[in-house]
């Protein structure tokens, strides 16, 4: 493919219809093209101005200038290095939750920037992957990744039948929790590993298929006047309990 179809190439990605399409997403900015680069992904194709491509180290870049990068990338700023990745590909049913783990759910969960912050969080607590409700926000959605800061390549986000597969998970003797504004205080809960935690978006909540299934509802307790807490926040506060409880 000739440099400048590459590019046109590129500037679709942009488009999910397009993504889907050839399996490819892109990463953008210094930080998280470092992060890409020392992970194993496959690298498609690497797209750099010659300042940065210097700056970087990167021997294999194709130069281009910072125009076109422009055209190519949707930050507000560092589109300077831009790469086109391949996704993973799809292994097939997703494994049962193993032993001592904690698996991150989502469910409908629409807003780019959210899910990166999650794919983040999780990574920070050690949550080793992440399963999204099918019609969630795209995973390689150019906004997500960037929120993910580089996290998604260490924690792998799959999209699923979330009733079906959390149902598997009941009958294999997996515990669930629910968080919602009803329940239990986190903080009152002898909490399992072997354990998935399951959290909807803020405009819904979770599913009625959802919370219909056998599970533990937990909540964080608050004394102020706010109706609810963004989702990232309050993953992030039921994840450092999780990982109280297990360092205690």
């Amino acid at each position: 493919m000739s440099t400048k179809g590459a590019l046109k190439h590129a500037r679709s990605l942009q488009q999910k219809k397009f993504r889907d399409l050839h399996d490819q997403f892109l990463v953008q900015g210094p930080k998280v093209v470092h992060e890409l680069l020392g992970s194993n992904w496959p690298v498609v194709e690497v797209f750099a101005t010659a300042e940065r491509a210097e700056r970087m180290g990167l021997r294999h870049a194709t130069i281009v200038p910072a125009f076109e990068l422009e055209r190519i990338g949707t930050l507000d700023s560092g589109n300077d290095v831009i790469a086109v990745v391949q996704r993973p590909a799809d292994e097939g049913p997703v494994a049962d939750v193993g032993p001592d783990e904690l698996v991150l759910a989502l469910d409908g969960i629409r807003d780019p920037g959210n899910l990166g912050t999650l794919i983040r969080i999780a990574d920070w607590f050690g949550v080793k992957r992440l399963w999204c409700a099918r019609g969630s926000v795209d995973p390689y959605n150019p906004k997500t990744v960037q929120a993910a800061m580089g996290a998604l390549f260490r924690v792998p986000v799959a999209v699923v039948d979330l009733p079906v597969q959390l149902e598997r998970q009941l009958e294999a003797g997996v515990t669930l929790y629910l968080a919602s504004m009803e329940g239990r205080s986190v903080f009152e809960v002898d909490l399992a590993r072997r354990a998935v935690l399951v959290l909807g978006s803020e405009s819904h909540g979770l599913s009625p298929e959802l919370r219909a299934l056998q599970a533990t509802l937990i909540g964080i307790p608050g004394g102020g006047g706010s109706e609810s807490l963004n989702v990232a926040t309050a993953a992030a506060a039921l994840c450092m309990e999780f990982t109280r409880q297990r360092l205690a």
